[in-house]
């Protein structure tokens, strides 16, 4: 099992290592943020908006402030896109580019390996839960009626889930036996 492991994860990482930057197709259609004039008139449009619906109120009073808080709040999220390395297409709209390229790692790889990383949590946090609850007098309903101080400790301890996983895989509690899983009879 392990050396099927090893193979695939060296086989992987060749392709990764070895694929020459030819083989992706270039973006097509897509330009800098910066440079888009789509982007600029959106930027623009949206500013407007919230200036017209700000000129309805007096100068100082909440609505107004508030209004005039959402335009800085545009504006600043309209510059971060436009300073960073993201392509917008013709509607003017950022594009996540997918395509495994490292100059385009920070828009969708870091973000997936974050999901990966928290929903992999919550299930092993799950998970522990429901394995600490079993060997209770009523695990069925500790499972409907959650021993909350018992969750926010597994909950708090369950960052390392990484770590732990590996551990139960390398000693045999992670995955159960053969003989241990019941099969339909059919």
């Amino acid at each position: 099992m392990m050396k099927r492991f090893n193979l695939i994860a060296l086989f992987f990482a060749f392709l990764l290592i070895f694929t020459p930057d030819q083989a992706f197709a270039e973006v097509g259609g897509l330009t800098k943020c910066s440079e888009s004039p789509a982007f600029a008139k959106r930027l623009k449009t949206s500013v407007k908006k919230l200036e017209l619906r700000m000129a309805q109120y007096e100068a100082d009073s909440p609505p107004a402030l508030a209004l005039q808080q959402q335009i800085d709040r545009t504006q600043s999220r309209f510059d971060k896109y436009s300073r960073s390395e993201l392509l917008c297409g013709a509607d003017g709209l950022p594009h996540l580019i997918a395509d495994g390229r490292w100059s385009h790692a920070a828009e969708f790889i870091l973000p997936g390996f974050g999901f990966i990383y928290i929903s992999g949590w919550i299930g092993w946090v799950g998970r522990k839960y429901l394995r600490a609850v079993s060997t209770t007098k009523n695990p069925a309903e500790s499972e409907i009626i959650i021993n909350v101080p018992l969750a926010l400790k597994i909950m708090t301890t369950g960052y390392i889930w990484p770590i732990s996983a590996w551990q139960e895989l390398i000693s045999g509690d992670l995955v159960a036996a053969k003989d241990e899983i019941t099969v339909s009879p059919r």
